[in-house]
């Protein structure tokens, strides 16, 4: 899904351009959540589990859990796979962390909004050989994720940002360059 966000950048004293520039939130992908429902990124089986509160981060279909439902939390290792498709060289960038996903197959997201707008974020921006950027703390609201992918994408040099919960660090999704929709080798 793609969340769009139009900015008016004014050229002159009295022209204005209007562009609009595509962020797509990307899920983890079905291909990738086969293999970290069977063996996560740490090696281990995943352990799926009937979510009793709900409101788990889910970065299959980027929602929170409701109560009942069967999810799992796995290690993810957000930056080597994509390095991996890329041939890019994270080096001691490479990371992996805990996410929620859905036991089972879902449907992936149902809108074109941006989740997990409404905590502390942290933005961390990585080149295309998947180095460190530079990062930004948001404080909760869409508009301000908005504003601060905006901010990473107009230096060039950016290829893309992880979008992370600040209160535990977790990776919660990535966004790419441009209008590609979908995750990582998305069917």
């Amino acid at each position: 899904m793609t969340a769009t966000t139009t900015a008016t950048v004014t050229t002159t004293a009295t022209a204005t351009r209007t562009t609009t520039t595509p962020y797509t939130a990307r899920p983890i992908a079905p291909p990738v959540l086969r293999e970290l429902r069977a063996t996560d990124d740490a090696g281990r089986p995943a352990a799926p589990f009937t979510d009793t509160e709900g409101g788990a981060p889910l970065r299959c279909c980027l929602r929170r859990s409701d109560p009942g439902e069967r999810i799992a939390l796995v290690s993810y290792a957000p930056l080597r796979r994509w390095a991996a498709d890329t041939g890019a060289t994270p080096g001691a960038y490479d990371e992996q962390g805990p996410v929620f996903i859905h036991a089972e197959d879902c449907e992936g997201p149902d809108t074109d909004a941006l989740p997990f707008t409404d905590g502390h974020r942290t933005l961390r921006r990585y080149s295309a050989e998947g180095h460190i950027l530079g990062g930004r703390l948001v404080r909760g609201t869409a508009a301000a994720v908005r504003q601060a992918l905006t901010e990473a994408f107009d230096d060039p040099a950016v290829a893309l940002v992880h979008v992370r919960a600040v209160e535990y660090g977790c990776f919660l999704y990535e966004v790419r360059r441009g209008s590609e929709e979908g995750g990582e080798g998305r069917d």
